[in-house]
């Protein structure tokens, strides 16, 4: 994790949520503490306090709050670009390893 980017958002679980969400458009916690194997309440946190701040929106699907990027605030889409640019600026390791996840399941009968 770039150090930079820890200094600019405060801590590194910040800087994984704000990752995951760009990289992934959504997320819930125990998702994206489980992708980074981290607790899950350093990731709670991190939702609840930008969520508070009005850079995240939450809802509810089923019991599980899903997060995204509340994307009515001119400063968080300036925000998305910065963290597109970042993503881009990651070693290929990092890249397939926590941001290329398979998002649905594999059609039945597929070889693979």
């Amino acid at each position: 994790m770039n150090p930079v980017l820890e200094a600019i958002f405060g801590n590194r679980s910040a800087v994984q949520v704000l990752l995951f969400l760009e990289a992934y458009g959504s997320g819930y916690a125990s998702r994206i503490a489980t992708t980074y194997e981290v607790p899950v309440m350093a990731v709670q946190r991190q939702l609840r306090r930008l969520e508070a701040d009005g850079v995240l929106l939450s809802r509810t699907v089923g019991k599980t709050r899903v997060f995204e990027f509340n994307m009515r605030i001119p400063t968080v889409r300036n925000l998305r670009q910065f963290l597109s640019a970042e993503l881009e600026q990651l070693p290929e390791a990092d890249i397939k390893r926590y941001y290329r996840q398979r998002q649905r399941p594999r059609r039945s009968g597929k070889q693979l």
